[in-house]
């Protein structure tokens, strides 16, 4: 199950509806073995594409050297699909590469940039295996410790 607080999936939200018609992606990093997403990072798709994502090579590591460096892990890599439910491309699937990372696609297909719901699902993908996960949104992450 992913638990993630609510100004965390409003951002994420946010992000999907401002880069419509286009896909957006970013992660969230969190402490290393927490499963706590804690530090929303918006990412460029390189792609500029409205039916495929790439995270861009250069803002990837230096984003990877950032997150070695304090200590943490993708704990959620997310991504809209502006035209399809959220769930994951044969592409999508093909590109995990973190299988402790919970897979968050947001579909934009209903309402695009303008006010409205969307779907937000998340997903554990280990050996191309897809399994969809429970998300729990809350005010705030309980505090640790």
């Amino acid at each position: 199950m992913l638990t993630i607080d609510r100004a965390t999936y409003d951002a994420i939200v946010d992000h999907a509806k401002r880069d419509h018609p286009d896909e957006a992606c970013g992660i969230v990093a969190g402490p290393e073995g927490s499963d706590r997403p804690t530090r929303l990072v918006e990412m460029v798709n390189a792609a500029g594409s409205p039916t495929f994502y790439e995270f861009d090579s250069t803002e990837l590591l230096a984003l990877y050297k950032q997150m070695w460096a304090n200590d943490e892990e993708p704990v959620v890599i997310y991504h809209s699909h502006t035209a399809t439910e959220a769930y994951p491309s044969r592409t999508d699937i093909g590109l995990a590469s973190e299988p402790g990372a919970h897979y968050v696609l947001v579909s934009t297909r209903e309402h695009g940039n303008n006010p409205g719901p969307v779907e937000f699902r998340s997903y554990r993908i280990v050996d191309g295996e897809v399994t969809e996960e429970d998300v729990t949104v809350v005010d705030e992450l309980p505090a640790v410790g």
